[in-house]
């Protein structure tokens, strides 16, 4: 559905976006991350045909973005970060103006309102002049005017900017139910937004593509995948440390926390070694030695642990 190909674009002297490629299938919700200046937002207005590319192409639906504008731009919604409103025109009165754009009329254009206005839970302020909206459901009105047509594509620049806790819940559920069925482009600074909903994960850094994988892949990437961590009550560190460190599947420890008799130790596994066999050999030795556990769990990796490694980096570890 989304199909990029060496996305090239220079500012002055400047190269914000260097010859970025991926593609999007219908069903995959694609986590775009990055720090900031890193080209999130260039690709993602070339994406949408508001910047033109110096190199490469953009096809929307098999639509080139370039070729066939208008084409392409018929199967997309797009919701900008800082989206734009018009202040003095009611939420229902903006979004027929969208609506109206989008050349529906009449009762299907009714039925369109009136189904954005519940999924994205405007009823309240349906009246109400954009302009006295809170963050929350200003976010939510432009966020309505994105799928207010129901497109096959979706490209959503932080799509949760502003919403309280519970709001941004009811979004990101929203969007994994039309995740379902539609070919979707998420860009955040929440990872635990990634998590929750995408199904797959690319990371830009200096303008380059460094990573592309499921969330899983990229969090098996951690320094932490596969670590163990335990709690023991009534044990000091050195005599936990002395049992675990003669296991040949471990690579080293770290004493996280020792107080009021509780000790909690983290134990890296060595290399080619599975989380589940170094979880079974600790608990072994806890049996063994009559330890009384009060925690013992295996951590996946941390996606932030990975974001950091691979954006800070000098090293291209794409």
């Amino acid at each position: 559905m989304i199909k990029v190909e060496n996305l090239t674009k220079w500012f002055g002297t400047k190269l914000a976006v260097d010859d970025v490629s991926f593609s999007v299938e219908k069903g995959e919700i694609l986590g775009f991350l990055g720090p900031n200046g890193a080209g999130k937002s260039t690709t993602m207005r070339m994406i949408t045909g508001f910047y033109p590319p110096d190199k490469g192409s953009v096809s929307l639906g098999g639509f080139d973005i370039e070729k066939d504008p208008v084409a392409a731009k018929l199967m997309m919604g797009y919701l900008p970060e800082n989206a734009p409103a018009y202040g003095d025109m009611t939420v229902q009165g903006f979004l027929k103006f969208v609506a109206s754009l989008r050349a529906m009329t009449g009762l299907s254009l009714a039925k369109a309102v009136e189904e954005v206005i519940e999924t994205c839970f405007l009823q309240s302020v349906r009246h109400q002049p954009i302009e006295t909206l809170s963050k929350g459901y200003l976010h939510r009105t432009c966020f309505a005017q994105s799928i207010i047509h129901d497109p096959e594509i979706l490209i959503l620049d932080e799509p949760t900017d502003g919403l309280d806790p519970n709001q941004k819940h009811e979004v990101r559920n929203l969007i994994k139910r039309m995740g379902e069925r539609k070919a979707i482009v998420l860009s955040t600074h929440i990872l635990e937004e990634v998590d929750a909903v995408c199904t797959r994960v690319i990371i830009i850094n200096q303008g380059k593509l460094v990573a592309n994988g499921v969330p899983a892949e990229l969090k098996a990437r951690s320094k932490l995948a596969a670590s163990v961590t335990l709690s023991v009550t009534g044990q000091a560190y050195t005599e936990i440390a002395a049992k675990l460190e003669q296991l040949d599947v471990v690579d080293s420890l770290v004493c996280l926390n020792e107080s009021d008799g509780v000790c909690n130790v983290r134990a890296l596994p060595s290399d080619d070694v599975k989380g589940d066999d170094l979880s079974a050999q600790v608990f072994g030795v806890a049996v063994t030695e009559g330890w009384k556990l009060t925690e013992l769990h295996l951590n996946e990796g941390r996606l932030d642990d990975v974001f950091r490694d691979i954006t800070t980096s000098d090293v291209d570890q794409g």
